[in-house]
C-alpha cells in the first residue's frame, strides 16, 4: 500500500515519494480553462493548500508529475512564471504581516530571479514583481494566493486589528487587477469569503467557485474514493461508522468526507475521534453562540439567503455563515422560495455534532470530573425513572454554571439558555431525544426515550403550567401505544435565581 500524506500539503512531494493522492486535476483542467480569476472558499484542512500547490506544477510546465492523471494527455504544460502567496503562523500584530509579507515578496523575488526594491511599500512592490516577472520571461504570470483571509482571521474578536489587517490585504490584491494586462491565471483561496465591499472590492473580476456544482468535489473525499483508494487502509473498520463520523459535507455536488480525518484515522490507530474538530477548536464561535443564545437543535435546520451564504460582513457577522464557512455546518439542500435561492443547512456529521456539543458542555461545567459525575447521575435518574432525583442533579447542573456566562448578557432571561443546557448534557449522554418534537398538535419542547420510559417535557420562564399544555395539546399521544410507561414534565426557570424554579410530573397510565 502507498503511504498515507498526512500532513503534506505539497503536490510534488506526494508525487516524487509515491503517497498516496486522489485525483483532481480534472477539477483544475477545467477550472483553468474556464476562468482567468477565481476564488474558492472552504473549511480549513480541506485540502485547499494541496490544490493550490497542484495548479502551480501544472503551469510550471512539470508534465512527469501528472502520468497516470485525467490531465496527463489533455494539457500542453506550457510554462509560465508563477508567484505564489501563502499566509502562515501568527498574525496578530501588525509587525508580524507586515513581516511575512515582506518574507513572502522577498521569497517570490528570488525564486523568480527578478530584483524588486525593497523599500517601496508592499503593495506597490507586488506590483513591480508582477511586472519584472512578466517582462523577464515574456510570459504572463501566475498568481496563487493560499489562505487569502488568514490575517483576518486571527484577529477576528480584535476590531481594530481586524480592520488593519482588512485594509493591507486590500491594498495588495487591488494590485492584481491593476496589472491584468500582464497575468495569465489568479487563484485565491480561503474560508471566509467576505463581502465585496471590503477585501475584494479592489479586486471585483473574481469569479467565486465555491459553490458551483462543477466544482462541488474540487476538495474533500468521495464516497467511491473511500470504496477504491481507501479500502486497503479500512480493513476490518465498519464504513457506516465512517460515513457517520466524517462524511456528509456537500458543496451542491456529492456529499464529501474530510480528507484530515481519513488521513488520520487510517494512521492513528483507526481510533474513532474527533481530529479535525480538534486540530482548530473555534473558541470564539462558541462564545458568540453562547451570546446569541444560539439553539444547538437550531443548527439542523437552518435557512438563508444566497447573497449571505457567499459573502458576510466582516463588522456584522452572521453566526449560521461563519459556522458554515468555517465548517460546523454544510449545505442540507437548496431550494428556491420567493422567488430568490436559499440553502437549508445542517451538521456534515457525527465528529462535528458531537465536538460542538461538548465545547458547550465545558464552558457550562465547572470541571471535567464534575461534568461526568453529572452525566452519569442524570442518565441512571432517567434511566429508573426517579424523577425527584433527576430534579436535583438538574438543579445542581445550573448552580455549578460559572457566573461569567451570565455576565453582560442577557442569556438567563431566555428559555433557549436552559434548554440548551439541558440539551448539551443529554445528547452527551448519547441518549434518544428529540429538541422541538413536532406533533399534529404542535412541537414539544423535548421528549427523551430511556430504556421503556418516554419523558415529555415542556420549559416555562417564570410561571406557567408546562403539563396543563402537554394535556390540553395531547403531545402525548404521539407515544401512546409503545408499550412504554409516558411521563409528563412541566420544568419552569427563575432568571434571578438562574435556576429551576418549578418542576412537576405526572406518570400517564
Amino acid at each position: 500500500m502507498k503511504k498515507l500524506p498526512v500532513g503534506i500539503h505539497t503536490f510534488s512531494q506526494i508525487r516524487n515519494e509515491d503517497y498516496l493522492y486522489i485525483d483532481k486535476t480534472q477539477e483544475a483542467y477545467e477550472l483553468i480553462n474556464n476562468y482567468k480569476y477565481a476564488f474558492l472558499s472552504r473549511p480549513r484542512r480541506f485540502g485547499k493548500s494541496l490544490f493550490l500547490t497542484t495548479l502551480k506544477e501544472i503551469f510550471e510546465g512539470n508534465k512527469d508529475l501528472f502520468k497516470g492523471l485525467y490531465i496527463y494527455d489533455k494539457y500542453d504544460f506550457e510554462r509560465y512564471p508563477v508567484i505564489r502567496i501563502t499566509w502562515q503562523g501568527v498574525l496578530s500584530s501588525e509587525q508580524n504581516i507586515l513581516a511575512l509579507l515582506r518574507e513572502i515578496l522577498t521569497d517570490n523575488e528570488r525564486y523568480l530571479g527578478v530584483d524588486v526594491r525593497n523599500d517601496l511599500s508592499p503593495s506597490l512592490r507586488f506590483s513591480r514583481l508582477i511586472k519584472q516577472t512578466y517582462e523577464k520571461y515574456n510570459k504572463p504570470v501566475v498568481i496563487l494566493i493560499d489562505e487569502y483571509d488568514k490575517p483576518i482571521l486571527d484577529n477576528i474578536t480584535d476590531a481594530p486589528m481586524r480592520s488593519y489587517a482588512r485594509d493591507v490585504l486590500k491594498g495588495l490584491y487591488e494590485h492584481i487587477k491593476y496589472n491584468d494586462e500582464y497575468i495569465k491565471f489568479v487563484f485565491l483561496t480561503g474560508v471566509t469569503k467576505f463581502a465585496k465591499v471590503s477585501v475584494f472590492s479592489g479586486l471585483n473580476n473574481l469569479s467565486d467557485i465555491s459553490l458551483a456544482p462543477q466544482y462541488g468535489n474540487i476538495c474533500g473525499y468521495t464516497q467511491a474514493d473511500i470504496d477504491t483508494h481507501f479500502q486497503p487502509y479500512l480493513e476490518g473498520i465498519d464504513l457506516g461508522d465512517i460515513k457517520r463520523w466524517y462524511d456528509g459535507y456537500n458543496f451542491l455536488k456529492d456529499n464529501v468526507y474530510n480528507p484530515f480525518d481519513i488521513l488520520k484515522f487510517c494512521t492513528e490507530g483507526k481510533l474513532f475521534r474527533n481530529y479535525w474538530f480538534e486540530s482548530g477548536t473555534p473558541t470564539f464561535l462558541i462564545r458568540l453562540m453562547q451570546e446569541k443564545n444560539f439553539f444547538p437543535p437550531d443548527l439542523q435546520n437552518i435557512k438563508v439567503g444566497e447573497e449571505i451564504l457567499q459573502s458576510f460582513d466582516i463588522d456584522n457577522i452572521e453566526l449560521p455563515v461563519l459556522l458554515y464557512q468555517a465548517g460546523y455546518l454544510t449545505i442540507k439542500q437548496a431550494v428556491m422560495l420567493r422567488g430568490g435561492l436559499y440553502y437549508q443547512l445542517r451538521v456534515p456529521n457525527f465528529e462535528v455534532q458531537k465536538s460542538l456539543n461538548e465545547e458547550l458542555l465545558n464552558r457550562v461545567s465547572p470541571s471535567v470530573i464534575e461534568k461526568v459525575k453529572m452525566q452519569d447521575n442524570l442518565y441512571s435518574a432517567l434511566e429508573q425513572a426517579d424523577l425527584e432525583t433527576f430534579k436535583n442533579h438538574l438543579i445542581r447542573v445550573f448552580a455549578h454554571i460559572p457566573y461569567h456566562n451570565y455576565s453582560n448578557n442577557y442569556i438567563a432571561q431566555y428559555e433557549g439558555f436552559y434548554a440548551s443546557v439541558i440539551y448539551t448534557y443529554l445528547y452527551s449522554l448519547n441518549m434518544p431525544f428529540v429538541a422541538e418534537d413536532c406533533t399534529n398538535q404542535g412541537r414539544i419542547d423535548m421528549s427523551i426515550t430511556v430504556e421503556n420510559n418516554v419523558y415529555i417535557i415542556e420549559f416555562k420562564m417564570g410561571t406557567g403550567d408546562g403539563i396543563a399544555q402537554i394535556m390540553e395539546k395531547k403531545y402525548y399521544e404521539k407515544y401512546q401505544n409503545q408499550g412504554k410507561k409516558i411521563y409528563l414534565l412541566g420544568i419552569n426557570f427563575d432568571q434571578e435565581k438562574r435556576n429551576i424554579s418549578g418542576f412537576k410530573y405526572v406518570a400517564l397510565e
